[in-house]
């Protein structure tokens, strides 16, 4: 029996992402994400000489081992820069359509 296709498309075809606006708020960062740049430097101090991977598998195990008190400060961070990047996403989109809106009469 002969095996199955693995994929759909043929060799060297690529779907085409579109273009990203620079102008594009950027998206809010994840609590482990502000925890993570906050105990970055530390790692790094604590620990010379350990690879990009072994710094992120470090700072996972100190995420993972924080306790809820303890991961608030950056859940409301987190929070707080969800609100923003909302907020931002809201003002670019009317922004978006005020133009096309004028492009269109």
């Amino acid at each position: 029996m002969p095996k199955a296709a693995k994929g759909t498309r043929g060799k060297g075809e690529r779907k085409q992402r579109g273009k990203k606006d620079p102008n594009a708020p950027k998206r809010g960062l994840s609590a482990y994400m502000f925890f993570a740049n906050e105990q970055r430097d530390n790692v790094r101090e604590e620990n010379p000489g350990v690879s990009f991977g072994q710094v992120g598998k470090i700072l996972g195990e100190r995420w993972k081992a924080l306790s809820d008190k303890q991961r608030a400060p950056y859940e409301a961070k987190a929070a707080a820069d969800k609100k923003r990047y909302e907020d931002e996403k809201q003002a670019y989109q009317q922004a978006q359509a005020d133009a096309e809106e004028e492009d269109s009469s």
